[in-house]
C-alpha cells in the first residue's frame, strides 16, 4: 500500500512539474504589421490577458513581452480589429492586425476609457491624427468640417483663429454653445493651443449615453482628445513642414470711380425729390468718366499672404520610460496688410513602468503666440470707401475725403487707418497633466490625474499722435492694455473593475472629481504716452503716465465644481448590450441651489451575433442601438439669483441740518428667485451594419434633444423701474431633432493600389418649444444694421435667432404706383413691402420670418487613394437649406460704395429694375430689416485636395532615412455658392448668427510640404 501511495505521489508529481513547465514564464517577442499592406504599426498594444503585464510595438513594430507559455495576448490598435493569439509556447509570434473593415471591432476612445465599438451604445464618430494633419487647417477643429455627420464648424479668416463648432444644432441662447474639450483627461473649452501633428486621435460624443458621464458641461456635446506619447524603441526624429500662400476666395467687386460718382450723383438727386428748386443739392461729381476706374481698396489693402508651418518631434522609450517630444512653428500672415500671426507650440509626454503594477505619466502642451491685430472696422471701410479717392496725392499726402465732400458716411482714408494702426496681442499658456494608474488587483484599477491649463493674454493698442486727413487725426496719444488670466485646474479619480466569465462581460467605474476655475481681466488706459519703440508699449505703462483703471466686475470669474459619477458597461455573448451612467455636479454659480443629477442608459443588440444569422451572407455585422440620457450645461451668468445694487452719482440726495449730500443706490436689475441647470435631454436610436466582406459599411441615426430649463434673459415691462428691461432665468424648452447618415467604401483590390469613399449627412431641426413668458419675441441682431434695427427674433414655434423683417415684393416704378400704395412716403425706386396683415398700412405688425441662420443641412464626401508610392485624397463639404443676412448692403450712412452687383441692377428710372432698389439703399425705410438683405447661405466647396508621393525606402535607409514624403495641398479651391459676399460661411454668437457685417473674408491656401521620419 506504501509503495502505491509512493507511486502516485511521484506521478502526480510529474504531473504538476509538466504543468508548471508549460506554464512556465516566457519571453515573446514578435513584430505586428497591417495584414494588407504589410506596413509596421507603431504603437500597438500588446497585453498578456487577464493581467496587467503590457507592452506596445517600437518604431518597428517590434514588441517583447514576459508572460506565461500557456497565456493569450490581446492585441489592439485604434482602427484595427482586436485579435486574441494564443502563445502555446511559442518564443517568437508575428501578428498581421487586420484593418477595420469589420467596424464593429474597432477600438473607439469614450469617457474614461476605450472600448470596441461592439461595446459601444453610444452616438461616437472618430477621426485619426493622421487625416487632421494632412489639410493645411491651423486650429485642428477646421479639419473635421466634413468628416462627421452632425457636427458644423464655422470658419473665420482671422489668423490664429478658433471655428466655432456645434454637434447636433443650438441648445442653448444665454449660456456658451461650444462643446467640451477634453484633451488627455483634462477639460478645456478650446484646443487652440495643441499643434495638428501631436494628435493621436478626436473623436466625437454627440449623444447623452456617451456624454453623460461629462455631466456639468456635456450639454453641446464632447471632444476627446488623445495626443502623442512615445513608444518603446530606438530614437526617431521626424519633420513636418509646409510653406504656401493664402488668397481671398471669391473677392468681392466693388464699383469703380466713375460707377460710383455716378451713383452718388442718383442718391443726391433721389434726395431733391420734393425739395424746393432752390433748396436742391446739385450733382457732387460733374463729370463722372473723369475719374476712369479709380482706387480698388481691396486691391489696395488685401494681399495674397505666407504661410509656413514647421514641426519636429523625438520619439522613443525602453521598458520602464517611453517619451515623446514636439516642437512646432507657424508663421501666418493675413489678408490685410501688416495682420500677422505666429505660434510657438511645445509637447512633452514621459509614461513611466517603474513596476508591474504601476504606471505613472504626465503630458504638457505649452504656447506662445503674437499677433499683430487688424484696426477695428477696416472691412467696413474697405466695403465703404469711395473709390474716387487716391490713397496718396502726389506729394504724398493721404488722398483726404473732405477734399471730395462725400460725407460722413466714407469719412476716411482706409490707408490711413492701417499704417497708424499699432495694435499687438500676445498669448502665453501651458496645459497638461500628470497621471498614475495603479493595478490594485488582476481586474481592477486605480487611476489619479491632475490637470491644469495657465494662461495669459495681453492685448495693447496704441494711437499715436498723428494728421492724415481732417477726419483721420489725433492730438493726443492714448495706450491701452487690456490683461486676461486663466487659472483652472481639474483632479479626477477613477476606479475600473473588469470581470469576464463565460459569455457575460461586465465593466463597471466610479470616479471622483473637483475642479476650481478662475479669470480674471483688467484694463487701463493712459493719455500722453511717448512711443519710442514697441518695447515701451509691451506689457505695462511707462514712469509717470497717468493711467487711469476701467472697472472690470464682470470679467472677474471663479467657479468651483465637485462631482461623483459612475457607469456599468455589460455585454452578454457579445449579443446583448447595456450601458447606464450617472454623475452628481455640484457647482458654485447655481449657489444657493448647486446640485445636479445627470443620468443615462443605452442599450444595443448585434443581430449579426445570433444563431439566426449564422447562415445568411447579406450583413457582415448589424447591430441596433438605442439611448436616453440627460446632461447639462454650467457655462452660464454667475449667480443671478443675486440681487446687486448700483450705486451712482445722479442718484446723490441731500439730507439733514446742515444738508449734506449722500450718495444713493438703486437696484438697476430684476432676478429670479432662483435657478437651476440648463439641462439637454436627448435621446438617439442608430443601426450599423456592413456588407460584402466588410467593404461596404453604414451608420444611420435618430435624435431628439430638448434643453430643458434654457437660461436667457426675458423683456419686462419699463414700468417695473429698471435699468436693464430684462430678467434672466430658466425660460424656455429649445429643440433640436434630426438623423445622420454614413456610408463608407473601403477596398485594396491588389497590393499595390487601395482606394476608400465616405459620405456623410446630417439633418437638423431648430425649434423654441416652450417659453414662460408666453409668445413674447426676444428680438436681437443688430450687428450692422442701421438706425437701430434688429434683424432677429427668437420665439416659440420658430428657431433660434431666425431672420425677422419686412418681405419685398418689388420696387416702386411711378409716382402713381406709390400713391396708390400702402407706403405713402415712398418714392420711385423703394422697396414695396408686403401688408402681411391686410390692414391697408405697412408697419412693424408686418414684419414676417425672412430666414434661418441654423443650417438645416450639413454633408461632406471624403476619398483616398493610392497606388504604389502615390497617395491622393478629396474631401469635399457643404450645407443646405441656410440663409445669411448680408449687412453690407445696408449698412450706411451717406455716400458709401456700392458692389459691382447693385450697381449693375439698380433701379434709376421707371423699368430699370424689379428686384434691386435706388441707390437710396440706406434711407430709414428701405434699410430694414427686410428679404432682400437675406440670401442663400448654401454653399459647395472642395474643402481639401492633396497629392503625395513617399520615396522608396530602401534607397534612403543607407542615409538613416526611413521616409520620405513631398505633397502638394489645395484648401478651399473651389466654392460653389449665389451669396454676394465673401462666403456665405458666416459664424456669430446667438441671435446675430449669420449676420454678414464686419466679418474677416475667407481664403484657400496653396502650400507645398514634405514629411520626413529618421
Amino acid at each position: 500500500m506504501k509503495r502505491i501511495f509512493t507511486i502516485s505521489g511521484l506521478v502526480l508529481l510529474c504531473f504538476l512539474f509538466m504543468n508548471a513547465a508549460i506554464a512556465q514564464s516566457i519571453t515573446v517577442k514578435g513584430k505586428v504589421t497591417d495584414a494588407k499592406t504589410g506596413e509596421t504599426l507603431i504603437g500597438v498594444s500588446v497585453a498578456v490577458t487577464g493581467t496587467s503585464t503590457g507592452t506596445q510595438t517600437d518604431v518597428n513594430g517590434a514588441f517583447a513581452i514576459n508572460a506565461p507559455s500557456n497565456a493569450t495576448l490581446k492585441v489592439s490598435y485604434i482602427g484595427y480589429a482586436t485579435l486574441q493569439v494564443a502563445i502555446n509556447g511559442q518564443s517568437a509570434i508575428d501578428i498581421k492586425l487586420q484593418p477595420s473593415t469589420n467596424e464593429l471591432q474597432q477600438v473607439v476612445v469614450i469617457g474614461y476609457g476605450t472600448q470596441r465599438k461592439l461595446d459601444n451604445t453610444g452616438s461616437v464618430s472618430s477621426v485619426k491624427g493622421v487625416e487632421i494633419s494632412k489639410q493645411a487647417s491651423t486650429n485642428a477643429l477646421s479639419s473635421l468640417q466634413g468628416k462627421v455627420s452632425g457636427v458644423n464648424i464655422t470658419n473665420n479668416g482671422s489668423p490664429g483663429s478658433s471655428p466655432q463648432i456645434s454637434i447636433r444644432g443650438l441648445g442653448t441662447i444665454f449660456g456658451n454653445v461650444s462643446p467640451l474639450f477634453v484633451v488627455d483627461g483634462t477639460w478645456y473649452s478650446d484646443i487652440s493651443f495643441l499643434n495638428n501633428n501631436d494628435i493621436e486621435n478626436i473623436t466625437i460624443l454627440k449623444d447623452a449615453s456617451s456624454t453623460a458621464i461629462y455631466g456639468v458641461r456635456a450639454a453641446n456635446g464632447v471632444v476627446l482628445v488623445t495626443t502623442k506619447h512615445g513608444v518603446k524603441g530606438k530614437p526617431v526624429i521626424t519633420y513636418n513642414g509646409y510653406v504656401g500662400f493664402q488668397a481671398a476666395t471669391n473677392q468681392v467687386k466693388m464699383a469703380n470711380a466713375t460707377e460710383y460718382a455716378t451713383a452718388v450723383n442718383e442718391l443726391i438727386n433721389y434726395s431733391n425729390k420734393g425739395v424746393a428748386a432752390a433748396d436742391a443739392k446739385p450733382p457732387l461729381f460733374d463729370n463722372p468718366a473723369s475719374f476712369g476706374k479709380g482706387t480698388d481698396w481691396y486691391g489696395q489693402i488685401l494681399r495674397n499672404a505666407l504661410v509656413t508651418n514647421h514641426q519636429v518631434s523625438l520619439s522613443g522609450g525602453s521598458d520602464k520610460v517611453t517619451y515623446n517630444y514636439s516642437f512646432g512653428y507657424l508663421d501666418q500672415d493675413g489678408l490685410v496688410r501688416n495682420n500677422n500671426y505666429q505660434r510657438y507650440t511645445l509637447h512633452f509626454s514621459n509614461d513611466f513602468t517603474p513596476i508591474k503594477a504601476l504606471k505613472v505619466g504626465y503630458s504638457a502642451n505649452g504656447v506662445f503666440s503674437t499677433s499683430k491685430d487688424i484696426p477695428g472696422g477696416i472691412f467696413h471701410q474697405l466695403y465703404s470707401a469711395a473709390p474716387t479717392l487716391p490713397v496718396f496725392y502726389k506729394d504724398g499726402a493721404y488722398g483726404d475725403p473732405a477734399d471730395y465732400g462725400t460725407g460722413n458716411g466714407n469719412n476716411f482714408n482706409p490707408e490711413a487707418t492701417l499704417d497708424f494702426n499699432n495694435a499687438k496681442t500676445i498669448t502665453h499658456r501651458l496645459t497638461g497633466d500628470v497621471h498614475a494608474e495603479l493595478a490594485i488587483l488582476k481586474n481592477l484599477k486605480f487611476r489619479t490625474s491632475f490637470g491644469g491649463d495657465l494662461g495669459q493674454v495681453e492685448s495693447r493698442i496704441y494711437s499715436p499722435v498723428y494728421k492724415a486727413t481732417i477726419a483721420q487725426t489725433r492730438t493726443i496719444s492714448n495706450l491701452d492694455i487690456t490683461h486676461n488670466e486663466t487659472r483652472n485646474w481639474i483632479w479626477e479619480n477613477t476606479l475600473t473593475y473588469d470581470y469576464k466569465v463565460k459569455d457575460h462581460k461586465l465593466t463597471a467605474l466610479v470616479g471622483y472629481s473637483a475642479q476650481n476655475n478662475r479669470v480674471y481681466q483688467n484694463e487701463a488706459k493712459a493719455d500722453n504716452v511717448p512711443y519710442s519703440s514697441s518695447g515701451n508699449l509691451h506689457t505695462s505703462f511707462p514712469d509717470g503716465a497717468n493711467v487711469t483703471f476701467i472697472p472690470t466686475a464682470a470679467d472677474q470669474l471663479h467657479t468651483r465644481t465637485l462631482s461623483q459619477f459612475g457607469r456599468v458597461n455589460y455585454s452578454f455573448k457579445d449579443k446583448y448590450l447595456l450601458n447606464a451612467s450617472i454623475r452628481r455636479d455640484g457647482a458654485s454659480q447655481f449657489y444657493p441651489n448647486p446640485y445636479g443629477w445627470f443620468p443615462s442608459i443605452g442599450g444595443g443588440w448585434v443581430i449579426t451575433n445570433e444563431e439566426f444569422m449564422k447562415g445568411q451572407h447579406i450583413f457582415d455585422n448589424l447591430k441596433l442601438r438605442g439611448s436616453w440620457g440627460k446632461v447639462g450645461n454650467s457655462v452660464v451668468p454667475i449667480n443671478p439669483s443675486i440681487q446687486t445694487v448700483s450705486a451712482d452719482p445722479y442718484l446723490t440726495a441731500i439730507f439733514g441740518n446742515p444738508q449734506v449730500p449722500t450718495q444713493g443706490g438703486s437696484i438697476n436689475t430684476v432676478v429670479p428667485p432662483f435657478i437651476v441647470w440648463e439641462k439637454g435631454v436627448s435621446s438617439d436610436f442608430g443601426i450599423e451594419g456592413a456588407f460584402l466582406n466588410n467593404r461596404l459599411s453604414f451608420e444611420a441615426d435618430y435624435y431628439n434633444r430638448r434643453t430643458e430649463d434654457a437660461i436667457f434673459a426675458i423683456p419686462i415691462l419699463a414700468s417695473v423701474g429698471t435699468n436693464s428691461g430684462s430678467i434672466i432665468g430658466n425660460q424656455a424648452t429649445i429643440q433640436n431633432r434630426g438623423f445622420e447618415f454614413v456610408l463608407s467604401w473601403k477596398d485594396q483590390p491588389t497590393k499595390e493600389f487601395s482606394y476608400s469613399f465616405s459620405g456623410n449627412i446630417g439633418v437638423n431641426t431648430n425649434k423654441v418649444l416652450d417659453v414662460q413668458s408666453g409668445k413674447n419675441p426676444i428680438y436681437s441682431g443688430g450687428n450692422g444694421i442701421a438706425n437701430g434695427n434688429l434683424a432677429t427674433r427668437t420665439v416659440v414655434g420658430e428657431p433660434i435667432g431666425e431672420f425677422y423683417g419686412y418681405k419685398v415684393t418689388g420696387v416702386f416704378q411711378t409716382v402713381a404706383e406709390v400713391a396708390a400704395s400702402n407706403q405713402k412716403n415712398a418714392q420711385p425706386g423703394d422697396f414695396i413691402y408686403q401688408d402681411m396683415n391686410g390692414d391697408h398700412s405697412i408697419d412693424s405688425r408686418d414684419r414676417t420670418v425672412l430666414g434661418n441662420p441654423n443650417p438645416k443641412i450639413s454633408y461632406g464626401f471624403n476619398t483616398a487613394f493610392t497606388y504604389k508610392q502615390f497617395d491622393l485624397a478629396i474631401d469635399l463639404q457643404g450645407v443646405a437649406d441656410v440663409s445669411v443676412y448680408n449687412a453690407n448692403i445696408g449698412f450706411r450712412f451717406g455716400n458709401e460704395n456700392f458692389t459691382q452687383d447693385f450697381y449693375d441692377h439698380r433701379w434709376h428710372g421707371a423699368g430699370t429694375s424689379t428686384t434691386y432698389p435706388s441707390t437710396n439703399v440706406g434711407s430709414n425705410d428701405n434699410s430694414k430689416p427686410n428679404s432682400f438683405f437675406v440670401e442663400s447661405g448654401a454653399y459647395f466647396r472642395v474643402r481639401n485636395a492633396q497629392l503625395g508621393y513617399t520615396l522608396p525606402g530602401n534607397s534612403l535607409r543607407k542615409y538613416g532615412v526611413q521616409r520620405i514624403r513631398f505633397y502638394a495641398n489645395a484648401q478651399n479651391a473651389i466654392n460653389i455658392f449665389g451669396y454676394k459676399g465673401f462666403t456665405p460661411e458666416i459664424g456669430g454668437g446667438v441671435g446675430n448668427l449669420g449676420i454678414d457685417s464686419e466679418v474677416y473674408p475667407l481664403f484657400a491656401t496653396y502650400n507645398f510640404g514634405v514629411n520626413v521620419t529618421f
